[in-house]
This record gives C-alpha cells, sequence and structure tokens, in this order.
C-alpha cells in the first residue's frame, strides 16, 4: 500500500493524484495527512471538482488489486495512487440557510490589525451586527484570535457575549482541533457564515479547509478586509469559483428569518434599519 519504502532525497513521495477521467504526478512531504491531500486535489483539479458535491478519497491497494477507501487517520508513508471520487448529494438546499443548522466564524478581528486592514471600521461596525442577529437567532459563534499575546484581543466594538468558543491561534486556519470539537457539539450543522481578516489569509485557508469537510461556506463580503484591496478581491474571487458563497451581511440575517412573520424578524429588521456602510470594499467586490 502507502507504505512502500521508497524514500526519496527531500523526504518527499511521489503521488499519483486521479480524478475522473484525469491524472496528473505530484508529491507530497513525508506524514500528510488527509487535510494536505483534499488541499492538494483542490490545486490541481479545483476547476473541474464541482465543491457542490462530497467526496471519498480512494488508495490503491496492491493487496486487493483495486482502490479502497482512505482512512482518516492515513499518512504518506511512501509512493502511492490515490483518486478523489464524488458522491451524489441533495442540491436543493444549496445556499440555503437556516439558524438550526448554521454556525458564525468570526475571524482575528484584533486591536492591532486596526490600522492596517483597509475598512477595518467598516467591517467592525458590519460585524457588530452580524454577532447582534446571532444572539437574536440563537446562532453559535466561534471566534479566533491570532497570536493575541502580540496582537491583542478582538477589539471592543465587538460583543462576544454569549459566543461559544473564542480560541487563540497561530496557524492561519480557524479549522483547529478544538474547533472541530465545538462543531462535532452541534447537530446538523450544515453552513458556516465566515467573516473577518484576512481575506486572502485566515478567511481563505478557513474556507478552503470548511469545504474540504463537506460544509458549505458564506463569506460575508461587507464584513471581511485585507491590507490590499487586490489581495483581498482575487482571494474573493478565487473563492466563488470554488463553490464558496460570496454574499452581503443583509442577505444573510434576513435569509435566516426567511418570513415577515418569522417571530425574530422584527428584531433582525431593527438591526438593518440603518443600511450598513457602503465602504469601498462594496464597490470593489
Amino acid at each position: 500500500m502507502a507504505e512502500l519504502q521508497q524514500h526519496s532525497n527531500n523526504n518527499h513521495f511521489p503521488i499519483l493524484f486521479s480524478f475522473s477521467v484525469f491524472s496528473r504526478p505530484s508529491s507530497l512531504p513525508v506524514g500528510s495527512g488527509y487535510e494536505v491531500l483534499i488541499q492538494k486535489f483542490l490545486s490541481l483539479y479545483g476547476d473541474q471538482i464541482d465543491i457542490h458535491r462530497k467526496f471519498v478519497i480512494q488508495l490503491f491497494s496492491e493487496e486487493w488489486g483495486q482502490y479502497i477507501d482512505l482512512p482518516k487517520s492515513f499518512v504518506v508513508a511512501g509512493k502511492c495512487k490515490l483518486r478523489l471520487v464524488p458522491l451524489q448529494m441533495t442540491m436543493t438546499t444549496l445556499g440555503n440557510l437556516t439558524p438550526a443548522t448554521t454556525v458564525f466564524f468570526c475571524c482575528d478581528m484584533q486591536e492591532r490589525f486596526r490600522p492596517a486592514i483597509k475598512y477595518f471600521g467598516d467591517i467592525i461596525s458590519v460585524g457588530q451586527r452580524l454577532l447582534q442577529g446571532a444572539r437574536i437567532l440563537g446562532i453559535p459563534v466561534i471566534v479566533s484570535e491570532q497570536y493575541p499575546k502580540g496582537l491583542g484581543s478582538t477589539v471592543q466594538e465587538l460583543d462576544l457575549t454569549g459566543v461559544k468558543l473564542v480560541i487563540p491561534k497561530t496557524k492561519f486556519s480557524m479549522v483547529l482541533p478544538e474547533v472541530e470539537a465545538a462543531l462535532a457539539e452541534i447537530p446538523g450543522v450544515h453552513s458556516v457564515v465566515l467573516f473577518g481578516v484576512e481575506t486572502h489569509v485566515c478567511i481563505q485557508q478557513t474556507a478552503l479547509d470548511l469545504i474540504g469537510r463537506g460544509l458549505e461556506v458564506h463569506i460575508v463580503a461587507d464584513s471581511t478586509s485585507s491590507r490590499s484591496m487586490m489581495d483581498r478581491v482575487f482571494a474573493l474571487e478565487r473563492l466563488a469559483r470554488t463553490g464558496i458563497i460570496v454574499t452581503t451581511s443583509e442577505s444573510i440575517l434576513l435569509q435566516l428569518v426567511s418570513d415577515k412573520d418569522h417571530p425574530k424578524f422584527k428584531e433582525i429588521q431593527n438591526i438593518i434599519k440603518a443600511s450598513a456602510p457602503e465602504s469601498g470594499l462594496l464597490s470593489k467586490v
């Protein structure tokens, strides 16, 4: 199987990545796991993969002479052949949001980023609307802080009352073991609403990791920014092409109540009575 002891000088092993009728040779470092494999498949075939479907990775087994399902504990330990197999899933709920199946991710909205991030005040203002809406609708919120010892805590304008988890990190992605454990405690999670900084770094990596786990991701364009508008714009364009939904805060909040007769509609309406800031962010999406 993958334990063919064929070591290379740079501690990489050759891997054949197959999807549909395509096969592309590449290599990965020793010890690369399931998450790395998913990202490699996306980097090779992202323009051909229908990201709205679920997938299974399979490994060619010399013992059985055919492909077998890859265990989640798999790590690269030798030359091997892998393929990505799409599974059917219902498409009728694509893009739908309901409070019972949604989690909000607030990424690295910290004090030290204030001078550097474009339109930071605007995205904080919109972020506060989203957090307020989450409290009204009973939606769990997970908050990350990038190296808070050096970069400070989440800005004071954001009220974190009642959030499910505030977690420090050094990794760019919010998808940490503690976050995965928190998600596992929430039954039926289907969608993640993601906002914060920076669009082309932590937001992008978090979104890719989430869709790699079969979750639907909605990025809030008016509450997401970077130091560079070019980085921001190209990140959003790339993410949209992978099937991630790029949307706005008002669209998110109204979709979550879905009906003027919803018992919380008036409270949500009060949040959005004044339009979100019309900053340069929206003119450049």
